[in-house]
């Protein structure tokens, strides 16, 4: 294994992106310490200490949130303005005739992207400086304004720095920015976990417990990540002057878990949402209708496992294409055996997509609400181990292990997955 490891670094290129990866993951680092001018941080860490709301939102930022720093947006606004752009193709037909025009088209969408990005970034540090208006030491406009440009320029270097890296280092740069945000906080969660121990509120039986389930998750979550159903597909052989094309056979990959992370996320920010404005507002039937949606209640993991699956089946639907796939086999002369080409061989794909889906729905509803019965079961509460958490870590690092297994095998060496 470390005769394997030790190949990537004989290759001068991928050293060199490896190196450029983890320099720009310290620029990063770096900018979570560097605080917001003109806010009171006893304030912020008052508002983290009382509910998991802000402790969910800090975990993605890497902790800059809850230390109210420049990047305390992290690459939020980033991801919901692709999200939005994706989800638009259905409906606007520039963006979706963009999408097919390949390398241009993406250049198009992407630049399309980055302005969504900013608009968002400072509609939501305009919110968030209005909502923290406590902890700012002298709340006028002008500050609010000077918060909210400072952490939509925050944001907007992340969203160069993971450009950067997906140009010059190894794997997608704003996938692995949430990444390193996320591991981050796992020697914060260790200390937490030791200071349980020490203080007598856990037992070592729940330490061991609590870490025997996270692993299970983790190897759960590689098996359904990498799991897919392989739909057979035939070519009709063709004879075009001297040469015959097609007679070979090949298979569509179908995943299980086809929307990825997109629908926990969704179903995150429905739930939030009362949550959220409760924190600012001081009514008291405001405050009573929130707790119902207070994060671990019972109605709460109900609407939550509910909400994951109805978004699995809505976002697969909408960036799975099945009569373009059935379509573009149609033209190519493929077509899956003992089923006619066209309407019939969508209709096939459908039904499969259906039932796999289904699949993945409950699986992500699963890995969702399973941290929320472990933290009572074991007592361990405060650490953020989440299922969002985990599927992007695993799902982040096999795609880029991939990368970099590719690029050793490229120069003939070994690689490291077997």
């Amino acid at each position: 294994m470390f005769s394997a490891l030790s190949n990537i670094f004989r290759i001068p290129e991928l050293r060199q992106k490896i190196t450029f990866t983890l320099i720009m993951f310290a620029v990063f680092r770096m900018g979570t310490h560097i605080p917001v001018p003109g806010v009171n941080p006893a304030v912020i860490e008052e508002l983290f200490n009382n509910g998991s709301l802000f402790g969910l939102m800090d975990m993605f930022s890497g902790g800059a949130l809850s230390k109210f720093s420049i990047f305390a947006m992290s690459i939020t606004p980033y991801i919901n303005a692709s999200i939005i752009i994706q989800l638009l193709n259905v409906v606007i037909p520039t963006l979706e005739q963009w999408s097919k025009e390949g390398e241009e088209g993406h250049k198009k969408t992407t630049k399309l992207t980055r302005y969504l990005t900013v608009a968002l970034a400072f509609l939501q540090a305009i919110g968030m400086s209005i909502g923290l208006k406590a902890a700012i030491l002298n709340p006028n406009p002008v500050s609010i304004l000077i918060i909210a440009i400072t952490l939509t320029a925050g944001t907007v270097f992340l969203m160069w720095v993971g450009e950067q890296i997906t140009a010059s280092g190894v794997g997608n740069g704003i996938s692995l920015i949430i990444f390193a945000g996320i591991v981050a906080a796992l020697p914060a969660n260790l200390v937490k976990i030791y200071q349980y121990l020490q203080a007598g509120t856990i037992s070592y039986f729940n330490v061991f417990f609590f870490a025997v389930v996270a692993i299970a998750m983790i190897v759960f979550v590689i098996a359904v990540h990498t799991a897919h159903r392989r739909i057979p597909i035939t070519y009709a052989k063709r004879v075009v002057g001297a040469k015959a094309y097609g007679g070979n056979s090949s298979h569509i990959p179908l995943k299980v878990n086809q929307a990825g992370v997109i629908p926990i996320i969704f179903a995150s920010s429905v739930l939030m949402f009362p949550v959220t404005i409760a924190q600012f507002i001081d009514i008291p039937w405001v405050k009573t209708f929130a707790g119902y949606f207070a994060w671990g209640t019972p109605l709460q993991s109900t609407m939550y496992a509910l909400l994951i699956i109805f978004f699995t089946y809505f976002y697969t639907a909408v960036t799975v294409k099945i009569s373009d796939m059935a379509e573009n086999l149609k033209k190519h002369g493929g077509f899956i055996p003992g089923i006619r080409p066209g309407e019939a061989t969508a209709e096939y794909l459908d039904h499969v997509l259906t039932r796999i889906t289904l699949a993945g729905a409950f699986f992500l509803a699963f890995i969702a609400i399973l941290p929320t019965f472990l933290a009572g079961a074991t007592h361990i509460e405060g650490v953020n181990f989440g299922g969002t958490a985990l599927l992007i870590v695993v799902g982040v690092g096999l795609d880029t292990m991939k990368q970099i297994e590719s690029m050793v095998v490229m120069r003939k060496y070994q690689g490291f997955m077997k």
